[in-house]
């Protein structure tokens, strides 16, 4: 009997010493997995571009009137202005477009041996205009000298919806990293599997830029000629990195 149970308990070791050495395998095996995915990936960078006209462009003009009284310069400024705005709205373009920037009141003071004298009053205005017809910002820069702005700047190209461009530029970038990919792999000797994994960075909508202003002939009966704004265009780029799986 003693022999029996001396048999049986052996043989229960000797099952459970094999079990325990095969989790312990497995266990090994895994953590041996863990974290080395890389020797199986490459990751690549890809880059697209798409050159887009700009559709927006943004003005800020002002009026600033200087004198002896409130009263009066204020009229002066506001009639002023009131025609720049009507003129703005005459072209088409809606109220939703038209911001006024600023409107404020300040004394005005000069210097003489150190002690300080009061001169007058100024009064500045200022408003941003967004154009969205090309052929109203040369009629808008003429039109709104001759009605007294004497202050114009911040005239800036942008795109008003960039995803469209955005989405041609990623797509570009994709197939950029794509192709280097299969380039690599079949240098190395290796089979593209899998995405698994993507992201995009920078490039984006694209930032402002300035055009240049040249000055064009205008009719006789003209007494400001109109600026030639031209827009130029503008690149939109997307950054895009991508791992594939390799074997």
């Amino acid at each position: 009997m003693k022999n029996l149970l001396y048999i049986v308990g052996t043989i229960v070791s000797f099952v459970l010493i094999i079990f325990l050495g095969a989790l312990t395998r497995n266990s090994l095996q895994e953590f041996n997995y863990i974290g080395r995915d890389v020797r199986d990936t490459i990751t690549i960078n890809g880059q697209g571009e798409v050159d887009a006209k700009p559709d927006l462009t943004t003005i800020t003009l002002g009026v600033v009137t200087e004198g002896e009284t409130v009263e009066a310069i204020q009229t002066e400024n506001t009639n002023k202005m009131n025609s720049i705005i009507e003129m703005v709205k005459g072209l088409g373009i809606k109220e939703a477009d038209i911001k006024t920037l600023n409107f404020s009141v300040n004394p005005r003071y000069s210097w003489d041996e150190g002690e300080r004298k009061e001169m007058g009053f100024e009064i500045r205005q200022n408003i941003q205009v967004k154009v969205r017809d090309e052929s109203n910002t040369s009629k808008l820069l003429s039109e709104s000298g001759k009605l007294g702005a004497n202050q114009v700047g911040g005239l800036n190209f942008t795109i008003d919806d960039p995803s469209k461009f955005e989405q041609e530029a990623r797509l570009d970038a994709i197939k950029d990293a794509q192709e280097k990919a299969q380039e690599l792999a079949d240098e190395l000797n290796l089979e593209l599997v899998r995405v698994v994994s993507f992201s995009e960075a920078g490039g984006g909508s694209p930032a402002p830029m300035y055009g240049m202003m040249e000055r064009s002939m205008m009719d006789s009966d003209e007494s400001i000629p109109q600026a030639k704004i031209e827009t130029g265009t503008q690149k939109v780029t997307s950054y895009v990195s991508v791992t594939f799986e390799v074997r």
